[in-house]
């Protein structure tokens, strides 16, 4: 039986097809915005769930969650392990060339192979936003689970109204690792993550929402989301 009959079941079904476009991003810490181009590229309807990343590393970090609901306590260096392991599980070429430096610097992204990887930000947030401008794609309460409805805790994955191209929890539930170095000349190796989690109040589920910590970052409320540029 090869990789992939083997990960079939597991992998989030019908990766969405997100179009070609454009998007302007803003930090609102240094108040400044800047332009994008997002090519066309696909994204998994829904976060990594401990199911998944269980049957691809063999085990996921110890939690109380169910096998539905996104893996965390995930670290940026550990999430991009992973998309070369479940590209190979697959047959198909892994996306990243990893190296020994323990901020994770010396790792690259070959974006022309089919193979398993995080979203740009650029790419996260365009999707996020499927064609919308406003803080976030719908009314709060219906589209995520954050500090005011989640009971203080992760819920399994899409059960909250996605957005119009389909994706689910790009808003709430847990935050999202993008390929991203925040602010190298600030922050050194520090890479993005996005959209929010269970225990944030509104400001902090919103479209634009910015945050960052080292690779090695660990927390009960961080995930990730798995894109493709070919397939």
């Amino acid at each position: 039986m090869n990789g992939e009959a083997t990960v079939r079941p597991w992998v989030p079904e019908g990766m969405v097809a997100i179009p070609a476009g454009e998007i302007v991003l803003r930090d609102e810490g240094t108040k400044t915005n800047w332009r994008a181009e997002v090519g066309a590229f696909r994204l998994a309807p829904y976060p990594v769930t401990r199911e998944l990343y269980r049957s691809i590393v063999g085990e996921a970090p110890a939690s109380s969650a169910g096998p539905r609901t996104p893996v965390t306590e995930v670290a940026w260096k550990e999430a991009i392990r992973f998309c070369n392991l479940l590209s190979r599980a697959a047959g198909i070429e892994p996306c990243y060339a990893l190296g020994t430096d323990p901020d994770g610097l010396d790792a690259v992204c070959d974006w022309e192979t089919e193979g398993y990887r995080l979203p740009s930000e650029a790419e996260w947030e365009y999707a996020c936003r499927a064609g919308t401008s406003g803080p976030r794609y719908g009314e709060l309460d219906e589209i995520a689970w954050h500090a005011g409805n989640s009971g203080g805790e992760v819920h399994e994955v899409a059960t909250r109204t996605p957005n119009a191209w389909g994706l689910h929890d790009t808003i709430g539930n847990v935050w999202e690792w993008c390929w991203d170095v925040f602010d190298p000349r600030v922050y050194g190796p520090y890479r993005v993550f996005r959209g929010g989690g269970a225990f944030d109040p509104p400001r902090g589920c919103r479209a634009s929402c910015r945050r960052k910590s080292h690779p090695t970052f660990r927390i009960d409320d961080l995930g990730f989301r798995l894109a493709r540029s070919r397939w």
